[in-house]
């Protein structure tokens, strides 16, 4: 009834107010759960980071890597792009692409990739397809930093049922976002990635893992 016409997955009404509203929700659990996973970077190391909303996490790694390291950033909100831009980066290179993950060459090999609550904005065909192209793009032996929501039916408690039906209503109306259900993501890493840390937060809501691709 007050759908607004924005391109789909796109966060720019909420840009503003995003960080506000998820420590409104889940205190500092998101941002917690990715700053622990931060702790794994290593220094000279190429980071890709889809994903990054409005930015704070590029001061967080800088505040761990004054220097030294080489970030691609991909954002597909214009008005998180813009936030993002404003972060203080110390001497790192960061270079920005404003576009859907979808949409990106990724003509390089990175180290790290981070996708801080990325996954749950999309349907399983295209979760497939950002899978199939990130993997592609990251280093053997290399690290993929991922933070997410986490529900298993018949298992995890019916409050976060609740909450992550009001969480897909309420970003489908604000942000048109393509998913309407979480895709369970474990199933992607099992053939070529072993799980090397892992720790839940928000009573079992959000996990944050460290996956190491094999050879």
């Amino acid at each position: 009834m007050f759908k607004i016409n924005y391109m789909a997955n796109n966060y720019d009404p909420i840009a503003k107010w995003y960080d506000r509203l998820s420590r409104l929700v889940f205190g500092k659990a998101q941002i917690n759960a990715q700053l622990k996973l931060l702790e794994f970077i290593q220094p000279e190391s190429h980071i890709l980071i889809v994903g990054g909303g409005t930015g704070w996490i590029l001061e967080a790694i800088t505040k761990r890597f004054p220097q030294g390291l080489t970030i691609t950033y991909i954002e597909s909100s214009a008005a998180m792009m813009k936030l993002s831009k404003k972060r203080d980066i110390k001497q790192n290179k960061v270079y920005y692409i404003n576009k859907p993950i979808e949409d990106c060459e990724l003509d390089f090999k990175a180290d790290f990739i981070c996708t801080p609550f990325l996954f749950d904005n999309f349907s399983e065909a295209t979760v497939s397809i950002v899978f199939n192209k990130l993997n592609n793009c990251l280093n053997t032996g290399g690290s993929w930093l991922f933070t997410d929501f986490t529900y298993e039916p018949g298992i995890s408690p019916k409050w976060q049922k609740w909450l992550l039906q009001t969480m897909y209503f309420f970003f489908g109306k604000v942000s048109d976002i393509e998913a309407t259900e979480l895709i369970n993501m474990q199933g992607y890493f099992d053939t070529n990635y072993e799980i090397i840390f892992e720790k839940q937060y928000f009573s079992g809501f959000i996990k944050a893992v460290v996956y190491e691709k094999a050879s």
